[in-house]
């Protein structure tokens, strides 16, 4: 059993012993500190485990500082949560079939492309209204979204369009598809999506392609939930099961804050009861949507962003929502995308409060609803992941925004030019390299000491034996040497 930590010292200071350490100047360690295992999996210390320091058991997998799982202590630096960048339009709802109100919006990858669905409504009206469809839009960079002519469906007097479901209101109201991961699972059900709202219950749909879908059985997976927003599914590895996350709220029915239930079945047909997420000692919110979902790299962590929606809460005035042509009924909320994990279970954590993607400049932005995150984080380059966002909802330019993070760059351990430490739980492991996604200035820099879990540096493996790390690099294995060599 090990422990490690993040430090910014020049030298061991105070009797502190560190895993990971940064020479001061800032230097930065990213979100992701231990991946193929720290060590080898019968190094020294791993008998010592104690009742009182049960070690967390990583493997060999990846893992992110974005909950309270790794890290015990932090002594000079601070968790960071990043800002994503803005990188341009990625797909503009200007069909006639689109619209001032799409939404619900889903983007993953599958094979050499990225796919996109998301509802289309130019009107706005009640849940499952006749005027709603769902679109599709594809890209081969993740960057910008074209609109296939599918010729499935005629919409708008015209069969040459974008959309693979019309006519089944309500489900494109919040049709909402994944890419099936469970192994085995049959051919005709590689994608599989869920829909529907409280009056008809979360339905199944199925297709072979992504592009022709089928409802699956009259029978609705759930009953007991609201529904009225983007509920989203997906198989866990991790858990074994396939998980789906949904609306409900606090105090049933449509009363309290919304918020997020999640209920789990091995075979998409029985479902356990919906039993609602906590959120720790975060104040009561409104949570629009949740997107939750595995994250790529580390699909054990399920990463959501959802909208915190502020309703009443009126930032544009009267003139400045008449020049936007903001719908009138849209005028006086306002919204931003949140930071939120789960590793299964009822449990999600919040260590930020603060906005994750917030309005910002654009006037457009601050109409309600502008803050709706699409399901899906996906890489796009090999230093870069993106996401996406709604911007200027219910107004007749309406689009989706793309941002971008450096991969895993969701948390970082921040640490300022006179330096710091942090410590990690006790940890076992397999492998023999540690990998960390690090990032300094020109005069930081990064070392790795290991401990036992009393807290000892292990020789040959003490912050002086460390070699120091200097640079940005998304994968850099630390020096380190197991016991045999």
């Amino acid at each position: 059993m090990k422990r490690s930590l993040v430090t910014s010292t020049p030298t061991r200071s105070g009797g502190k012993q560190s895993l990971v350490t940064s020479t001061p100047t800032g230097g930065r360690v990213a979100a992701l500190v231990a991946s193929l295992g720290l060590l080898v999996g019968a190094d020294r210390g791993m008998a010592e485990a104690t009742a009182e320091a049960t070690p967390v058991a990583l493997g060999s997998r990846l893992e992110l500082l974005v909950d309270d799982l790794i890290l015990e202590r932090l002594e000079g630096c601070t968790l960071k949560l990043h800002t994503p960048q803005p990188a341009g339009v990625a797909l503009r709802f200007d069909a006639p079939w689109e619209g001032a109100f799409c939404g619900y919006v889903t983007v993953f990858p599958d094979e050499d492309r990225f796919r996109c669905y998301y509802r289309g409504n130019p009107t706005a009206g009640r849940d499952g209204s006749s005027t709603e469809v769902t679109c599709y839009a594809e890209s081969r960079d993740g960057h910008t979204f074209t609109k296939p002519s599918l010729g499935l469906f005629e919409v708008a007097g015209t069969r040459s369009n974008n959309v693979v479901l019309a006519g089944h209101a309500p489900f494109s109201h919040n049709f909402a598809p994944f890419l099936d991961a469970r192994p085995g699972v049959p051919p005709g059900e590689r994608y599989k999506a869920v829909a529907g709202t409280s009056a008809t219950g979360l339905h199944a749909f199925v297709s072979s392609d992504g592009l022709r879908w089928q409802q699956r059985g009259a029978t609705p997976l759930l009953t007991d939930g609201a529904f009225d927003s983007q509920n989203v599914a997906f198989w866990s590895g991790a858990e074994q099961c396939y998980v789906l996350y949904f609306r409900t709220w606090t105090k049933g029915g449509f009363a309290g804050y919304r918020t997020i239930s999640r209920a789990t079945s091995t075979d998409f047909v029985q479902w356990t009861a919906p039993e609602e997420m906590t959120f720790g000692d975060a104040p009561p919110e409104h949570l629009y949507t949740s997107q939750t979902h595995p994250y790529f790299r580390a699909p054990h962590v399920y990463v959501a962003t959802p909208m915190r929606f502020m309703p009443g809460r009126k930032a544009l005035t009267d003139a400045q929502a008449e020049a936007l042509g903001v719908n009138p009924g849209y005028a006086s909320d306002v919204a931003e995308t949140v930071f939120m994990t789960s590793r299964g279970g009822n449990r999600y954590v919040r260590l930020f409060l603060e906005g994750f993607i917030r309005p910002g400049l654009d006037l457009g932005n601050w109409a309600s609803r502008a803050g709706l995150t699409a399901l899906g984080v996906v890489p796009t380059g090999p230093t870069e992941m993106s996401l996406y966002k709604q911007a200027h909802y219910a107004q007749a330019s309406g689009h989706l925004v793309r941002y971008t993070l450096r991969t895993d760059g969701f948390v970082s351990v921040n640490a300022p030019f006179g330096g710091g430490e942090a410590l990690t739980r006790p940890l076992t492991f397999t492998g023999s390299q540690l990998v960390v996604n690090f990032s300094t200035g020109a005069a930081g820099g990064l070392r790795v000491e290991v401990q036992d879990a009393d807290g000892r540096a292990i020789p040959g493996r003490t912050l002086e034996d460390a070699v120091e790390q200097v640079g940005d690099e998304i994968e850099r294995v630390v020096g380190l040497r197991t016991a045999a060599t």
